[in-house]
């Protein structure tokens, strides 16, 4: 649930970006962070995204404590009042799935 509600938020954030019609610079992100749990294990995720033309891209990846990773990416486009999503989440065994989804205005 938590997975569903964070890819709607970035849909969201890439929707009014673009609708807005942020420039390049203005739309482009990078992030990091990391810390330390109760037992000393660390953790690592980083992300970035930009926008340009009418779609955005991000991706980001995250390092568990164990050391295994998954990662992110996904890409938003809108053209005539109708927004595509597509994103990919590869975990660390191998394993992918992908969601796409859409927007239209009335």
């Amino acid at each position: 649930m938590f997975l569903k509600k964070r890819l709607a938020a970035q849909f969201c954030v890439a929707a009014a970006l673009m609708v807005a019609g942020a420039s390049v610079a203005e739309a482009g992100w990078q992030r990091s962070g990391g810390g330390s749990g109760p037992r000393g294990n660390s953790w690592h995720s980083s992300g970035s995204g930009s926008c340009a033309n009418g779609s955005c891209s991000s991706s980001q990846s995250f390092t568990g404590p164990r050391g295994l990773t998954a990662t992110r990416n996904g890409s938003t486009s809108c053209s005539g009042g109708t927004c595509n999503h597509s994103a990919t989440i590869n975990g660390p065994y191998g394993g992918a799935v992908t969601r796409d989804s859409s927007v239209s205005r009335y």
